[in-house]
């Protein structure tokens, strides 16, 4: 173990040993430490946090949703009076910040305590910028200071990790685990990776922020009054957000579209399943999307036989829905089915996905 091979991991809180899987897969010699949370892990890496961080900004992990460096470790006490004790010893403790690039304090409390995340955040983030310190940008910060206070009830830190050399008692032991980084390296930039987004006035259903957030992660732009195609599209959410983005929607499925979509001549709604469509002289399109509920072998089978209509700078997304046991196995076959016809551009499992994830597809022709 290196001081610097420590760092906090979050995944989907079903997916823990699939994450695990894939830092493993990297880092060998990684030990899982403590679960902090069902969803975020305190782990050994065995390697510096760094060389992990530059290997997976070149290829982005499918479950690990989040990672961030645990660089100093404070005892706490639970009451009101650790935010101001932060706030007071860590800039000093913690590498120093880029003055010339924007920050954030992205704090998690995974613990009872007497003091919610925002009252740690804004007496520190305070602190840290100061009169002469960086500048504070809480939504696309280049740089992140990463506070989690959690019960530790085995793990004991290395005495370079502990903060003023303070000793951690016996016992569950309340401690904030701090670190700082580049956005880039946390495979996101919001805490935990958990991109939140405001829900909007027609809004029809919460998929809406599956389909915003994959398009963000991957970075994908849409077509100017571009010709999508969404397959399984009831009651009609992703089809909205593509009609907010000014694209012109082929809606495939049997059952009803959402009323607030009717009255809109931008849809297309035939009330067919993907297979008979495919049958009917289909058109061919900028976009296509999939979140039908099947099997995801079934539904790589769907979007292999739909590649034919993208057009050759098109691209697909789709989620792929995975089963309580045998995940990897059917995973494994899900993508072959799908690399004949398709690119893996990209496979991440988001936060706003559940027992599933999201793949960003472009055709090979």
């Amino acid at each position: 173990m290196t001081h610097d091979s420590i760092l906090i991991l979050s995944c989907n809180d079903g997916a823990v040993d699939l994450a695990l899987e894939e830092l493993r897969g990297v880092a060998s010699d990684a030990v899982l430490l403590e679960k902090l949370a069902e969803d975020v892990l305190l782990v050994d890496a065995g390697m510096p946090f760094a060389a992990l961080a530059a290997t997976w900004r070149r290829t982005p992990p499918i479950f690990v949703r989040h990672l961030a460096p645990v660089q100093v470790v404070a005892p706490l006490g639970g009451h009101t009076g650790d935010p101001a004790y932060l706030a007071r010893m860590l800039p000093a403790a913690l590498p120093p910040l880029e003055t010339t690039q924007s920050f954030s304090v992205q704090a998690r409390v995974l613990a009872d305590a007497a003091y919610k995340p925002f009252d740690l955040n804004t007496p520190l983030s305070a602190a840290l910028s100061g009169e002469s310190g960086p500048p504070l940008d809480v939504r696309a910060p280049a740089q992140v200071v990463t506070v989690i206070c959690a019960a530790l009830k085995t793990w004991q830190p290395d005495p370079q990790l502990l903060l003023g050399g303070a000793a951690l008692g016996k016992g569950t032991r309340l401690a904030a685990l701090a670190g700082v980084s580049l956005a880039v390296d946390n495979l996101s930039s919001w805490g935990g990776g958990m991109r939140r987004f405001a829900r909007e006035e027609g809004q029809i259903s919460r998929a809406e922020f599956k389909l915003l957030e994959a398009l963000e992660v991957f970075g994908i732009v849409l077509p100017s009054h571009g010709v999508a195609l969404d397959l399984g599209a009831a009651p009609g959410g992703w089809t909205r957000v593509l009609r907010r983005a000014g694209q012109y929607v082929t809606a495939i499925d049997p059952g009803e579209l959402d009323a607030r979509l009717a009255d809109d001549r931008g849809v297309r709604h035939l009330r067919m399943t993907a297979e008979h469509y495919l049958q009917a002289e289909p058109d061919a399109f900028d976009i296509i999307v999939n979140d039908m509920r099947m099997d995801a072998r079934d539904s790589a089978r769907v979007m292999a036989a739909y590649a034919k209509l993208l057009y050759p700078h098109g691209w697909a997304l789709m989620t792929v829905k995975l089963p309580e046991h045998d995940r990897k196995p059917v995973l494994d076959q899900t993508f072959a089915i799908l690399r004949p016809a398709y690119t893996l551009a990209g496979a991440r499992q988001l936060f706003h996905n559940r027992s599933e994830i999201t793949l960003y597809l472009k055709p090979r022709r």
